[in-house]
């Protein structure tokens, strides 16, 4: 699978879980250890888990798992590498506190339509 198939399979799964202000950021031009960028939130450390763990999931399904995964003992910051794609899952203050959208502001973005099927 394409990195922008990765993408969108993990916000698709993230969405399943009730993800917050999902954006897939394209960084394929801007930096070299990855092509895209998904960054989410939750609204407690335990939706943040949960958001995680259906990403690890569904992705497991398809045979695909991450290189690392950090920040999964406190859940207010859970990073998974898929090599071509970067995962963030934010509990919501601390993503505001990090603003990790704001260094990719001239970043082009992906239409979460094409990770719902809308």
């Amino acid at each position: 699978m394409d990195a922008k198939e990765l993408a969108l399979k993990i916000a698709a799964a993230a969405l399943d879980k009730q993800a917050l202000t999902i954006e897939i950021i394209d960084v394929g031009t801007k930096v070299d250890y990855a092509s895209y960028i998904v960054i989410c939130s939750g609204r407690s450390e335990r939706q943040v888990d949960a958001i995680a763990t259906a990403v690890e999931a569904a992705l497991k399904q398809q045979r695909v798992y991450p290189l690392g995964v950090e920040g999964r003992e406190a859940n207010q910051w859970v990073l998974m590498d898929y090599g071509d794609v970067v995962f963030h899952v934010f509990e919501d203050h601390t993503r505001g506190f990090y603003d990790l959208e704001g260094l990719w502001i001239d970043a082009a973005r992906v239409p979460l339509r094409a990770a719902s099927g809308a």
